[in-house]
């Protein structure tokens, strides 16, 4: 007997979260679907469970009850209760989640799930009532979106056959074609921009930004809707000299003036790293004063762009 036939509907991703009732990523209320992977490596990054392209582990050492539920149900026996919490072999941990199952607190989580097009639609399909009342609709975040456009792009096809509003959160670090192929099927890009400086953008992000800066460009050249998003950090980005630099080189983009989304650094994923066990990666930058947020304003709005903090 044949095997059934494959369909876009059966292609499976690696999902790391899906948040609901989203109102800054994108117009109206949103459900924001994060892909796991990415080709960036931000010292900034409030994501850091979505910058590897597999399954990871996460511990929370604060809601251990020490209880060895875990311990017993592991199938590999990569895990040890200590006075200090669970330790974990990582030669021998499979990832097969049953810790994570089998965990009265959710102290134990595992980071990606495999999901198919037909799964995440099934999910999109729940909010559809607060996409009509809102003018709302799906974001695809990440990580990096665009790595993913086996996956994305018939998730992309899906919400326009159903007329649901779709927008792509992406860095822009990806092949020019790629990127003109999704465009072909997304209603909005949430374009981030994290500094002019190639040099000072390798250092903070692991990568120049030549293919970046020419991507939106490009992107802008075709005439998508594209909000251009900012991080802003201290130390990093936040000096005159980056952010007027900024404001010219968007001001320069082909078509509308773009609108420009500041957002401002927050400390929030140093729980992250630390569940992800990676807490020396942890890089901790100062929150921008309320005058730098508000000198950034002015500079953008000083070059006839229409910005604001937050997206």
């Amino acid at each position: 007997m044949n095997a059934p036939k494959m369909t876009d509907s059966d292609t499976t991703g690696l999902i790391f979260d899906i948040k609901r009732y989203a109102i800054n990523d994108g117009p109206g209320i949103r459900i924001v679907i994060f892909l796991k992977g990415c080709n960036l490596n931000c010292n900034w990054c409030h994501n850091p469970e979505g910058i590897s392209p597999k399954q990871e582990r996460m511990y929370s050492q604060s809601k251990c009850i020490k209880c060895g539920t875990c311990v017993i149900s592991c199938p590999t026996k990569a895990l040890t209760l200590t006075p200090e919490g669970i330790e974990t072999d990582l030669a021998l941990c499979d990832l097969s989640g049953q810790c994570a199952l089998v965990c009265p607190t959710k102290a134990i989580e595992i980071s990606g799930k495999m999901m198919s097009v037909r799964e995440i639609m099934h999910e999109i399909g729940k909010e559809r009532i607060f996409f009509d009342q809102s003018g709302g609709g799906v974001t695809f975040s990440g990580g990096e979106p665009m790595m993913h456009t086996g996956f994305l792009i018939p998730l992309l096809e899906a919400c326009g056959r159903q007329g649901i509003h779709t927008a792509v959160d992406t860095a822009g670090f990806i092949q020019t074609d790629i990127m003109l192929e999704v465009a072909k099927h997304t209603d909005l890009f949430l374009f981030d921009l994290k500094m002019i400086d190639s040099a000072r953008h390798r250092q903070w992000t692991g990568a120049p930004n030549q293919t970046i800066l020419e991507n939106l460009r490009i992107l802008a050249e075709t005439g998508a809707r594209i909000i251009i998003r900012i991080p802003l950090i201290g130390e990093v980005n936040d000096d005159h000299q980056n952010l007027n630099d900024t404001a010219v080189f968007v001001s320069s983009l082909p078509g509308d003036k773009k609108e420009v989304n500041l957002l401002v650094y927050h400390k929030t994923a140093l729980n992250k790293f630390g569940k992800l066990g990676r807490e020396a990666e942890f890089r901790l930058f100062s929150e921008p004063s309320l005058e730098t947020q508000l000198n950034a304003l002015s500079i953008f709005q000083e070059h006839g762009i229409k910005a604001k903090i937050g997206g």
